[in-house]
């Protein structure tokens, strides 16, 4: 390779990592920014493997921090609801990116304690919401509010695995990552 070839090649992977950084970086100062008090009832902690916290337990977000992560709607039969409902939340590893989570796993927790283990793949590779949504009305705990773990199980036949059923908390209250 000549000398002429080689510095072409430098400078278009120097260019190549430079719109990587740039693209990457918004992600990255958004985890790293502190994460304010909640104002209203806290819905949701996350806590263990965490970077950003806003209390001593790790970080706990209201309705209205959790929305400020941005709604995403999306729409899917459930083995427990008629037909095709539309949900609408948070994406599960937009809160998990905007905490600084690393781990594996995440231990997601119900208000009556009902905990399983969710791997962070899930998260990774599919859009799972945190819905606080259904129908255009707010979940309430009587109805497997305030905020349910939904998996868009129409878009992926993987996803439709009854043994998958266990992962889709409702009356969701925590996720602890490990």
């Amino acid at each position: 390779m000549s000398l002429l070839m080689w510095t072409s090649e430098l400078k278009r992977a120097r260019g190549f990592f430079a719109a990587a950084a740039v693209l990457l970086l918004p992600t990255i100062v958004a985890a790293a920014e502190p994460l304010p008090a909640p104002e209203g009832p806290v819905i949701l902690v996350v806590s263990g493997n965490i970077e950003v916290t806003n209390t001593d337990g790790g970080a706990a977000f209201d309705r209205e921090m959790l929305h400020g992560l941005g709604l995403t709607e999306i729409e899917t039969s459930t083995p427990w609801t008629d037909g095709v409902q539309v949900f609408s939340g948070v994406l599960a590893r937009t809160v998990l990116e905007r905490v600084g989570a690393d781990g594996a796993a995440v231990m997601a927790s119900a208000l009556n304690d009902y905990t399983v283990e969710v791997p962070m793949e899930d998260f990774q590779n599919f859009d799972v919401l945190l819905a606080t949504t259904m129908g255009g009305e707010e979940m309430k705990v009587s109805d497997k509010g305030p905020i349910w773990i939904v998996y868009p199980r129409d878009n992926h036949p993987e996803l439709q695995d009854r043994r998958l059923h266990d992962r889709w908390v409702w009356q969701l209250k925590a996720l602890r990552v490990q």
